[in-house]
């Protein structure tokens, strides 16, 4: 079986690429880090480490990869032969990669009836679709009927901790042992892909929720809080008994929604807490606060981790007042090594918080949880102050 996974980096090598080979893929990665597709020529292997309470390694075999940038034929060819595609590139440059998918897909269509999955395995919701979409604005409205017919763009939820590397080998990576690949079964043409651990299911969206207010919600929660404090790492953040508590709380917020909204059994859900709660105490893949707490302005947005549960709480006559302090505290990251972050914090001083929720949030100042996050800036005031 061939598969092409677009993206050389650590989330590719060390998650989804290592899926793929333990599950007897020949993996080809496409990527324009020529040092990196250059390595994975020469060796055609590289080493996984996974870290946690006891050390893993694994040799991830039988890969090879393309530098698209230099040799877009090659990239075309593979696309065209291969048994599955997989992205894990970041969601703002799955349109610049939609044209050379789309040349891949034409060619495949001259070639062979079989259908073919491309599954966009990037952190946020519907990548999928919004790989679909863009490869349909490359193609006639003729192609497009045959498109869907022959090619399917499946949701999916991704989770995996895969910190920066500060190894000297450039292919080695070190993740964490836990991992979640859930596809969406509805988009999936023909038979599902045969990937260990990949899990399809006929109703996605309660798992995007649950990652998204479970995992990215305590991640980022942390990450503010830690900000405000001025601790440097999440494992160091997660570490201090006032945030912990916090995370903890806020958690049980979205908890309750996701329990209430989408039936998980309220004991496993509580479980799972503690396992991302554990997750973030690992100090082997300890990530920096700024790394994790980045582009702030777009973890403000109506439909993402932070105001989205905290909103339908509210609509439920809930008073999630620690999300609404880690929204404070998302408000008040000033980081200047980060541009959305000056933006935000220019509106702040401008605007106040109250303005910049309407401005990044969607919130009108009447708003309940505008005034349920002003509420929340002194508590975020003392806490700065131990």
């Amino acid at each position: 079986m061939r598969a092409v996974h677009f993206g050389a980096g650590n989330i590719g090598r060390g998650f989804i690429g290592a899926l793929l080979a333990r599950s007897g893929y020949e993996v080809c990665f496409i990527d324009i880090d020529e040092t990196l597709v250059e390595a994975l020529n020469e060796r055609r292997s590289y080493r996984v480490v996974r870290v946690g309470a006891a050390r893993e390694e694994m040799q991830v075999s039988n890969v090879r990869a393309i530098n698209s940038r230099t040799d877009e034929e090659r990239a075309v060819a593979a696309i065209a032969e291969a048994d599955l595609v997989t992205t894990a590139v970041g969601a703002n440059v799955l349109p610049l990669i939609a044209g050379l998918i789309t040349e891949g897909l034409r060619r495949r269509m001259r070639e062979t009836d079989r259908p073919l999955n491309v599954v966009a395995c990037e952190n946020m919701i519907g990548a999928g679709s919004l790989l679909r979409e863009q490869v349909y604005r490359h193609v006639t409205e003729a192609e497009k009927e045959r498109f869907q017919r022959s090619f399917g763009f499946p949701n999916a939820v991704v989770d995996c901790i895969v910190p920066n590397q500060d190894g000297e080998d450039p292919l080695a990576v070190a993740v964490e042992p836990y991992h979640e690949w859930i596809v969406d079964q509805a988009g999936i043409l023909g038979d599902p892909p045969a990937v260990k651990d990949m899990v399809c299911v006929k109703e996605l969206t309660p798992y995007v929720e649950r990652k998204l207010y479970t995992v990215n919600t305590g991640h980022a929660v942390t990450a503010y809080l830690g900000y405000a404090r001025g601790i440097s790492t999440i494992q160091e953040a997660i570490d201090e008994p006032s945030i912990r508590e916090i995370v903890r709380k806020a958690l049980d917020e979205t908890g309750s929604l996701l329990v209430d909204k989408h039936g998980f059994d309220p004991g496993a859900h509580a479980a799972y807490i503690e396992q991302i709660i554990g997750r973030f105490q690992n100090p082997h893949i300890s990530d920096d606060v700024t790394r994790v707490a980045r582009s702030p302005i777009r973890k403000l947005g109506p439909k993402d981790r932070l105001v989205a549960p905290a909103r339908q709480l509210i609509a439920r006559g809930k008073r999630p007042e620690n999300l609404a302090l880690g929204i404070a505290a998302a408000l008040a990251y000033d980081f200047d090594g980060d541009e959305e972050a000056v933006r935000l914090s220019q509106t702040v001083k401008r605007d106040g918080m109250d303005g910049a929720l309407c401005k990044y949030a969607g919130l009108s100042r009447e708003d309940e949880l505008v005034r349920l996050v002003l509420e929340q800036a002194d508590r975020l005031a003392a806490l700065q102050k131990k």
